[in-house]
């Protein structure tokens, strides 16, 4: 229910930022744009999982590659998706590819904050085990107090983020620096997502990686690069 939520709440702020910043973008072509994001999300995010994240176990299992309701989505692998379903959007109908990936990002930390806290609700995505008195017993997982992780990511990559990219975009118009506001989400939000996988337990079956980093660190270091390039090009 609350990633239905960030959808539709998405859509409706695209609508708005559509005519405040009078990009005259027909509802039709936005509905049509927001069809291909969700499917970039659900394919990106579940592919990317498998790619990314546990390609031994679905290779030995491939039956459980359609068993979505289990979970196993990469938030880095909806990204992904994303951007493809954005450049194949913006080539069929002959758009700027960064118009419509500026309007995404600017809606992106509303459907971050509500999946983020729906994690916390449904118990996903524990946090570390802390003797602060901030921790929480998740008690499907064991007895011991975590990080409310899932909190944090919801404050930093959802709220805070969404009033930095609503001060970018009420400054720096959309037509004259397209793809600004795409790069300052990749920046933000994968500097954000780095300081957050220190409170957020790594997967069981990977744990950490080189320099004690999780995977979830290292693909934000590559998009992070990513976000510094294109907005040094602009």
């Amino acid at each position: 229910m609350a990633y239905l939520l960030g959808f539709i709440l998405g859509i409706f702020y695209i609508k708005f930022l559509n005519s405040k910043h009078k990009l005259d973008l027909s509802n039709d072509l936005i509905n049509d744009f927001f069809f291909y994001t969700i499917l970039g999300v659900i394919l990106g995010g579940r592919i990317g999982y498998i790619l990314l994240y546990n390609p031994a176990y679905y290779f030995y299992n491939p039956i459980e590659i359609i068993k979505v309701w289990n979970g196993g989505m990469a938030f880095h692998g909806g990204l992904i998706g994303v951007i493809i379903s954005t450049l194949l959007f913006s080539l069929k109908n002959k758009s700027s590819f960064f118009i419509f990936s500026d309007l995404l990002a600017c809606a992106a930390p509303i459907g971050i904050f509500f999946g983020r806290i729906a994690n916390f609700i449904n118990g996903e995505l524990v946090g570390r085990i802390t003797d602060k008195k901030i921790g929480i017993i998740f008690s499907h997982v064991d007895n011991a107090p975590r990080h409310p992780s899932q909190i944090y990511e919801a404050i930093l990559e959802g709220l805070l983020l969404f009033f930095i990219l609503l001060f970018y975009q009420d400054r720096e118009k959309f037509v004259n620096r397209s793809g600004l506001i795409s790069s300052l989400f990749l920046i933000f939000y994968s500097s954000f997502r780095f300081i957050s996988e220190y409170f957020r337990e790594p997967d069981m079956h990977l744990g950490l990686q080189i320099f004690n980093l999780s995977l979830g660190q290292i693909y934000s270091i590559f998009f992070l690069f990513i976000g510094i390039i294109i907005f040094l090009k602009k």
